[in-house]
């Protein structure tokens, strides 16, 4: 946690509104913002409120079971998913949820952001993982969300929009930004007709920048070659596209006598 005031924090969930809106990532009453006071309290956005056209006595604080503690409106109805992020990665301080056209056309069309396309993506996030439909405002939305949150800080919502988090609000936005941006090139692309994705010795140049040039120390998700999952220290991540897929080693030796001893089985009709 950081040390700004909740004044402060009000102010700054009330700019990032703003940016949001203003970018064309929300409409009407869409999107919602919050961010951790402590280890008891968030701040949030209300439900049924323009994000556009929000001030700082709206907003709302609940506990961390959201429940509400302050404030006249009611909280965000996905207050649940914001208070999962916050319960199961104790760096996460903020939390961006809208809905920008581009990424949110990936997530409606069901493909996930995960190719090696992009140096700063690569480095800086990896990839963007595709979360399974949760009915908003329900359990699924932050269930679906779990399985990725060691190692992703940007997630598509399946036919529903996008997710980031940060360690402050700034961080968050600037990260569902960066997903937008990197969504709409990769749109262009497809419609030119070709991806170019960068090759594997290049990636791990990338991959060993993003530790030793940029500190950066997280876990790294990875990102895909077509079915290989280029990840750090892992030579070879298998074919099945599974990020996080063991492989198995072996000599040269022990695989001559591997084949022999199945080919021998064959013939000996066992």
């Amino acid at each position: 946690m950081n040390n700004k005031s909740e004044s402060e924090h009000r102010k700054d969930i009330i700019e990032i509104c703003k940016r949001v809106y203003d970018q064309g990532w929300v409409a009407s009453n869409d999107g919602n913002i919050s961010v951790k006071l402590d280890n008891d309290s968030v701040l949030c956005t209300p439900t049924g409120m323009s994000k556009g056209y929000l001030t700082t006595d709206q907003l709302i604080k609940v506990d961390m079971h959201g429940n509400k503690l302050e404030g006249e409106l009611r909280p965000s109805s996905e207050i649940k998913m914001h208070i999962e992020m916050y319960n199961s990665k104790p760096t996460v301080n903020a939390v961006v949820h809208a809905h920008p056209p581009t990424a949110t056309g990936f997530a409606v069309a069901g493909i996930p952001l995960d190719q090696c396309i992009l140096p700063e993506i690569i480095i800086a996030m990896g990839s963007i993982p595709l979360a399974p439909y949760g009915t908003p405002s329900t359990d699924e939305l932050p269930d679906s969300v779990r399985k990725y949150l060691k190692d992703h800080n940007v997630f598509l919502l399946e036919n529903h929009g996008a997710l980031s988090i940060g360690e402050d609000v700034y961080k968050a936005y600037y990260r569902m930004e960066s997903l937008e941006l990197f969504a709409k090139i990769n749109l262009v692309a497809r419609q030119l007709g070709n991806v170019n994705l960068i090759d594997e010795q290049r990636v791990r140049e990338l991959v060993d920048l993003r530790k030793d040039y940029f500190g950066i120390k997280s876990e790294y998700p990875g990102c895909r070659i077509d079915g290989k999952v280029i990840k750090e220290g892992v030579k070879d991540s298998g074919t099945s596209g599974a990020i996080g897929e063991k492989t198995i080693e072996i000599t040269e030796g022990e695989l001559v006598k591997l084949v022999s001893t199945i080919v021998n089985n064959l013939l000996d009709g066992k």
